[in-house]
């Protein structure tokens, strides 16, 4: 079977439209608002105010909904404690922004008085502000309230930046800053339909691509409505994807989509492990992170690749658990393993052998989960409560040496068969690398067989494992899917079943390319088609 035909078999039955040329049409989701992620509230901060501004506080974790932190961001709301976290941040950067390190460059005009409050001053800073933390102009109103604030503060504390501060944090407080907020407007070429504003569009790309908020020209072509044109908004789809900045919007995709956050609270015991500790933990993210932004964005290569590459990046403290020598001390090096190393392709690599495993133990069944969740876009079942996985747990029994012996012996238990099937025939394939990913031959002194099959492809070690995800449509599909939702930050709509082909289709047909899956998507009628609902017509009446 051909592959990009294959390709099209996950996605759902073909349609002649959906194999044709043109984009299909999609009849858009309502309007939404999604919390900024910590990364992207950081980069916001460093962009609009200055790189070496401290945060204050600590962000409440997000929620993964349907693998997808980016997909959960919409859902998410905010306790009174993350406000006040929220409130503290606020402050501690404002406090920053008008101190006398940073007021000279920051503050774009000087008070009549600095011990007393200056209207005019304050207005024309917090002006700016907002524009740049809204993302978009602000209202007089939401002007007005920080504005009084600032006076009031410097008139009672002598001070006119100490008020200043005040009303900036007023700014860092508001939801049109910290919540990513949609607004819809009546299309001029059909008054019966919605469309996105241009802010509302910019705000969509920016955090897509770069994972931050719009830049000058990116509002500047907002405001002057030109991302309402096609030829608008390839011109700044094109600028975007251009710049260095798109890799940081790569890395950000792909610490969603391959689950990164859960680094956060890995932890190993270390009388077992004892090559593992927080700096290879994060040298192993930045190693995957490396190798996916050089092969897809630098070379510009087939993300199927990934799965197979040998060439990466090494630290020394990650040549310790790779057993090869580097020889930079301090900083990263280029690696490329040998034809017979066991080492080929990022499921090889330790950011998923450790990270899917156990704290004192390698697992077959994490490993194969996350080969279908994550990198398939497949579900599978949780196991019943009542298990029992004592044989699985116990790493000492002579009887079962292997863990393909102790998971043999459980798959005995009809209640654990069905799902373990799916499973542990591919991270079996993995088992030569114990639970901080360092490679071994030998469990308990029995040699380990790394053979296995996925979806009716048998394979003999790690590598051809990567070689069969290279080769299964599913993976292509998954990516395609995934980027998609990531942009949007939702699930697919039904009536987008027709156009979710079509860019699976798409995808394949220009080579696996990721930049040029991202171009497809940011250029797409679907990414910022609207609909009518009730929170879309107050907003395009307001």
């Amino acid at each position: 079977m051909n592959k990009s035909f294959a390709a099209l078999a996950v996605f759902g039955v073909l349609s002649l439209a959906g194999c044709g040329p043109s984009e299909p049409k999609t009849a858009g989701t309502p309007v939404s608002a999604q919390r900024l992620s910590a990364a992207q509230y950081r980069q916001m901060v460093s962009d609009i105010f200055a790189p070496d501004i401290k945060l204050g506080g600590r962000f409440e974790p997000g929620m993964r909904k349907n693998g997808l932190l980016a997909v959960g961001a919409s859902a998410v709301a905010m306790s009174p404690s993350g406000f006040e976290q929220y409130d503290n941040m606020a402050r501690a950067v404002a406090s920053q922004v008008v101190d006398a390190k940073h007021r000279d460059a920051l503050v774009p005009c000087k008070p009549a008085d600095a011990k007393t409050s200056d209207q005019a001053c304050a207005t024309q800073t917090l002006t700016k502000y907002a524009r740049l933390l809204f993302r978009r102009p602000a209202t007089d109103k939401e002007i007005a309230g920080p504005v009084a604030v600032a006076g009031q503060a410097a008139d009672s504390k002598g001070d006119f930046y100490v008020g200043l501060s005040y009303g900036l944090a007023e700014l860092l407080d508001s939801p049109s800053f910290i919540f990513r907020k949609d607004v819809a407007e009546a299309d001029p070429s059909d008054k019966t339909k919605l469309r996105l504003t241009g802010y509302s569009k910019a705000s969509r790309l920016s955090f897509f691509l770069w994972n931050a908020g719009p830049d000058e020209e990116l509002l500047r072509a907002a405001q002057a409505g030109e991302l309402d044109s096609k030829s608008g908004l390839d011109k700044q789809v094109d600028r975007m994807l251009a710049s260095p900045r798109l890799e940081n919007g790569v890395r950000a995709f792909f610490i969603d989509f391959l689950d990164f956050d859960q680094f956060d609270s890995l932890a190993k015991d270390a009388s077992i492990y004892p090559v593992f500790g927080a700096k290879v933990a994060h040298d192993a993210q930045e190693q995957t992170l490396r190798t996916a932004v050089d092969l897809l964005v630098t070379q510009k290569g087939d993300y199927r690749d990934l799965f197979t590459t040998r060439k990466t990046f090494l630290t020394r403290n990650l040549g310790v658990v790779y057993q090869v020598p580097v020889a930079n001390e301090k900083d990263w090096e280029p690696h490329e393993f040998a034809a017979d190393d066991p080492h080929a392709g990022i499921l090889t690599q330790l950011s998923f052998t450790e990270l899917h495993a156990h704290p004192g133990r390698s697992s077959s069944t994490l490993r194969g989960k996350a080969v279908r969740e994550i990198l398939l876009c497949q579900t599978v079942p949780s196991p019943p409560a009542n298990v029992n996985f004592t044989v699985v747990q116990d790493t000492n029994n002579p009887n079962f040496k292997t863990a393909r012996d102790r998971l043999t012996a459980h798959r005995t238990e009809a209640t654990c068969a069905g799902c373990h099937k799916i499973m542990d025939p591919i991270g079996l394939g993995l088992e030569n690398f114990d639970g901080a990913g360092q490679f071994r031959a030998a469990e308990n002194g029995a040699p380990i067989d790394p053979s296995g099959e996925i979806d009716g492809v048998k394979f003999t070690d790690a590598a051809s494992l990567g070689q069969a995800i290279h080769d299964n449509p599913s993976a292509t599909a998954c990516l395609a899917n995934s980027l998609y939702r990531y942009a949007a930050s939702r699930d697919f709509d039904p009536s987008e079943r027709e156009w979710q082909t079509w860019l699976g289709k798409k995808f394949a047909d220009d080579g696996y390319r990721l930049p040029d899956l991202m171009k497809t998507i940011a250029t797409s009628d679907a990414f910022y088609a609207v609909r009518e609902s009730g929170s879309a017509v107050r907003e395009a009446q307001r």
